[in-house]
């Protein structure tokens, strides 16, 4: 079957939808992609246009979307492209839809924590107890031998 696989980078505009459906967990949020270009005239980087995609996650990745992305987040979204066109009211609609495989933070505009999950884990710390502080002390190095 050919399948049209794309990767989206861009940034999450609305807040996750999260449900729980009898076929497993379903995520949704709008993905806006800017592309953007060096105007020579202005000497500066311009914002073109904004295409908006509607990502859809389900089963594992949904429950970790809904515990990991918030509004505004830097995220790649790699997965298959579907587009629609409907008759809405006489009107003729088109939405580009992405059914995620994967989606993480774009790490070359912030940082991030990964955190393994375990079956039957929500996604979400339990209540009342803080995060694990996962940073070691640096260790004391020895002085390097000398080359001759």
């Amino acid at each position: 079957m050919n399948e049209t696989t794309v990767c989206a980078v861009g940034n999450v505009a609305t807040p996750p939808v999260y449900r729980e459906l009898a076929g497993g967990a379903s995520a949704r949020f709008r993905l806006a992609v800017t592309a953007r270009y060096w105007d020579r005239e202005k000497s500066a980087w311009t914002d073109g246009h904004t295409n908006f995609f509607t990502v859809w996650a389900n089963r594992a990745l949904a429950t970790n979307v809904g515990a990991s992305v918030s509004v505004g987040d830097p995220v790649i979204v790699q997965g298959r492209l579907k587009v629609r066109t409907e008759q809405r009211d006489g009107q003729s609609w088109t939405s580009a839809d992405i059914d995620a495989v994967a989606i993480g933070h774009d790490l070359s505009r912030g940082t991030s924590a990964f955190r393994r999950a375990s079956k039957g884990d929500t996604g979400a710390a339990p209540a009342g107890q803080p995060e694990p502080s996962w940073e070691t002390e640096p260790q004391p190095q020895s002085e390097p031998a000398g080359v001759t």
